[in-house]
C-alpha cells in the first residue's frame, strides 16, 4: 500500500455571488429559490502530475481524492500495473493549482522514462497529447472472469447512486463513477468535474483497497466513450454501465475486449450493447447481432 502525504487540499466547492433571473416575468425557482444570491460552484484546478522529478501531465480536475486519482491514472496510462509499484504520493497545494508527485518503484520508474509522453488534459479529454494512433491506450483482451451481472443489481445501484454524490448534489456540475458489487450495493464512489478523472479516482481507490474487479461492475454518470471502456477494461472490470449513451468506437472496443457494455441506464431499464447479463435462471443472456443492429437489447426491470 503506497503512502501518501496529506496536507489540506483545496475545497471541492466554493460559494460565489450569483444573480438569479426569471424569464417572461416569472420568478426563477432554482435549487435555492428565487431569492438566492449565491451559488455553490464546483472547483476546477490544474493538477500537475510528476513522476520522480519529471513532469508528466497537467489535468484539469476536482481537488479531492488526488491520491486515488494519480493511482488510477497511473494504471490506465500504463505507467504502473499495480498499486504496489507506487511507493509514495506527495500532494502539494500551490497558489494556482496542485502538484502531485508520485514516487515509483525503481524498475517501474526506469520503464516509465523509456516511454514518457507529454500530456495536457482538459476535463473533457482523455486522449490529449496523443500524436499517433499507435499511442492510443489499448487494454488487452480480457479473460473470462467472474459471474455475469444481473439486471436487478444494476437497478439497485442506479437507485442508490444519487444519494452517494454529495458534491453533485451541492453543485450540479460533476460526474461520478461507482464500483458496485454483484448484488448492486455501491462499495465506492468518486466524483470529479471530468468523467475520465472520476473513473480514474474510482479505479485508484479500488486498487488501493484491493478490490477484485471480477466481482462487480463500474457505473458512471456520463456517456460511455472509447476511453471509459478502455479504462474499465484496463482495471479488469467485466461490465461497464453508463447512464448516457455509448459511442460507436466504445461499442466496437467493448465487443473486442469481451466487456459487457450497458448504457442509457434509467430507473425503468437500460440497453445492453455488448456482452451478457445474468439470466433470471442464474445463467447468462448475451446480446446477439440482431440486438446490436437495433441499438442494443432493452433491459427492463
Amino acid at each position: 500500500m503506497p503512502q501518501s502525504s496529506a496536507p489540506v487540499q483545496p475545497p471541492a466547492s466554493v460559494v460565489v455571488s450569483a444573480e438569479p433571473i426569471g424569464f417572461a416575468g416569472q420568478a426563477w425557482a432554482g435549487t435555492r429559490g428565487a431569492a438566492a444570491h449565491t451559488a455553490d460552484v464546483a472547483v476546477e484546478i490544474p493538477v500537475s502530475i510528476v513522476y520522480g522529478a519529471v513532469p508528466y501531465a497537467v489535468m484539469m480536475a476536482s481537488p479531492a481524492d488526488l491520491d486515488d486519482f494519480v493511482t488510477g491514472f497511473s494504471l490506465t496510462e500504463g505507467i504502473i500495473r499495480s498499486a504496489a509499484e507506487i511507493r509514495q504520493v506527495a500532494i502539494e497545494p500551490q497558489r494556482d493549482g496542485v502538484v502531485v508527485t508520485v514516487d515509483l518503484a525503481p524498475d517501474r520508474f526506469r520503464q516509465h522514462l523509456a516511454r514518457r509522453r507529454n500530456l495536457t488534459g482538459r476535463t473533457s479529454c482523455g486522449l490529449c497529447g496523443v500524436e499517433d494512433r499507435s499511442e492510443l491506450p489499448m487494454a488487452e483482451q480480457r479473460p473470462v472472469g467472474g459471474p455475469p451481472v444481473a439486471a436487478a443489481a444494476i437497478s439497485t445501484a442506479l437507485e442508490a447512486l444519487a444519494r452517494l454524490q454529495p458534491l453533485n448534489a451541492l453543485t450540479h456540475a460533476v460526474h461520478a463513477a461507482a464500483w458496485c458489487g454483484l448484488d448492486g450495493a455501491i462499495l465506492a464512489t468518486r466524483e470529479d468535474v471530468g468523467r475520465h478523472n472520476a473513473l480514474d479516482k474510482l479505479i485508484g481507490a479500488s486498487l488501493r483497497a484491493g478490490i477484485d474487479p471480477a466481482y462487480g461492475f463500474v457505473l458512471v454518470t456520463s456517456r460511455a466513450s472509447f476511453e471509459m471502456v478502455e479504462k474499465a477494461a484496463i482495471f479488469g472490470a467485466g461490465t461497464l454501465v453508463a447512464i448516457s449513451a455509448p459511442t460507436s468506437l466504445a461499442i466496437e472496443r467493448a465487443e473486442r475486449l469481451g466487456l459487457t457494455l450497458v448504457a442509457i441506464a434509467r430507473s425503468d431499464g437500460a440497453v445492453v450493447f455488448t456482452g451478457a447479463l445474468a439470466a433470471p435462471d442464474g445463467g447468462s443472456s448475451e446480446a446477439g447481432p440482431t440486438a446490436r443492429a437495433t441499438m442494443g437489447r432493452v433491459m427492463q426491470r
